[in-house]
């Protein structure tokens, strides 16, 4: 039985819950601290789910903590992560884990030089349907994928977050907060790119919160919210993303990729289950389906029952360090993510083809026993 790593959670807020409560579906994980900026939803979590309410000081100096979880808001993703390393903390951060591709590169430093791993969401491309799509793909049902489509598409976040300034702040937008999920997945399923181009524009400058104790209050928006971009990859395939949070209602799939031999239709990129439908020559869509523990549905939203299996990157981070191979929610795919998206947001604003700096290998598939050998 390998060891049973100590969770820190940095960072109490509404995407805490879903990592409180799906962690322990890992064999190797086990959340035993939190702590926020407002210690009182720090302690009301720990209540809830039977856990220590540190500072942050006693968090990071506790030895019953293995790996810091970063879920502060993505301004403060960098100098927490930092923190934590310069603690002799591993690391895992929610997305996007940095703004910059110096802090990444920064935060690569201290790791290397403490032997520390530093791990980012988004995971769920590692989901069943997602990693069903990859199987097709490498086994050449769809023959060699030369263009695609990837739409997020929604009318912003203001609808339903209670406190959703950080989203229109520099370091949100539909790019940098919805785009990790879709581009991650793209680089899952056909590598790393080449060079991006983009336009960008936004509705208002102004957002209304529709719920929680601020339902009224306008927020001001500083970013792009409707960016249109075409992704180069190095293995030639272009595919065009659209992410906005200007749009009502839409009739586009969420993602779609062409080969020579045929296309495939993957499901929302934001969750780990869903449809994947496979044509061939025929032309004729079917669904296609398979037994992997990451895609049956478990877990509750206020829209409805869906598989989330949060967590399972860091699980196979840690997996990664007892067994010595490298982890597929690595630095460099996760910093390659950062290199791509940000690089949308500069061809937007200058109007001009980037050529991305960074590369990565594709993540190793998470098949069926791999999952389950995660599972508790």
């Amino acid at each position: 039985m390998k060891k049973e790593y100590g969770v820190g959670i940095v960072g109490c807020g509404d995407i805490s819950e879903a990592y409180f409560r799906l962690i322990p579906l890992y064999r190797n994980l086990k959340v035993v601290a939190c702590t926020d900026i407002n210690m009182a939803t720090a302690k009301s979590r720990a209540e809830k789910f039977g856990v220590d309410a540190l500072e942050i000081e006693a968090l990071l100096a506790s030895p019953a903590v293995d790996v810091v979880l970063n879920l502060t808001i993505p301004s403060a993703h960098y100098p927490v992560s930092k923190q934590a390393l310069e603690a002799g903390k591993h690391v895992y951060s929610e997305k996007p884990f940095v703004l910059t591709v110096k802090q990444g590169e920064d935060l690569r430093s201290i790791a290397n030089a403490r032997n520390l791993r530093i791990g980012s969401a988004p995971d769920t491309y590692l989901g069943g349907s997602h990693q069903l799509a990859r199987s097709l793909i490498d086994a050449g049902k769809i023959g060699e994928i030369t263009s695609g489509t990837a739409h997020v598409l929604g009318p912003g976040m203001e609808m339903w977050h209670p406190n959703p300034d950080f989203f229109f702040q520099p370091g949100g937008g539909p790019i940098l907060d919805l785009g990790p999920y879709y581009v991650t997945n793209l680089v899952n399923l056909i590598g790393p790119v080449k060079r991006v181009v983009a336009l960008g524009n936004k509705a208002r400058d102004e957002r209304v919160i529709g719920s929680g104790q601020r339902r009224g209050e306008k927020v001001p928006v500083s970013v792009m919210t409707n960016v249109n971009a075409i992704l180069e990859f190095v293995t030639g395939a272009q595919v065009a993303l659209m992410a906005s949070w200007d749009v009502w209602a839409s009739r586009h799939e969420n993602m779609e990729l062409y080969g020579t031999k045929g296309s495939i239709f993957l499901p929302d990129s934001n969750y780990f289950g869903g449809p994947i439908e496979l044509a061939g020559e025929d032309r004729s869509p079917r669904v296609e389906e398979w037994d992997h523990p990451l895609t049956a549905t478990n877990y509750e939203f206020s829209w409805g029952t869906l598989a989330n299996y949060r967590g399972a990157g860091l699980a196979d981070m840690m997996d990664g360090i007892d067994t010595g191979r490298d982890h597929r929610c690595s630095l460099d795919r996760a910093l390659h993510t950062i290199d791509i998206l940000t690089s949308i947001l500069l061809a937007a604003e200058e109007g001009r083809a980037i050529d991305i700096s960074t590369t990565c290998t594709r993540p190793p598939a998470f098949g069926v026993e791999e999952a389950r050998s995660l599972m508790r």
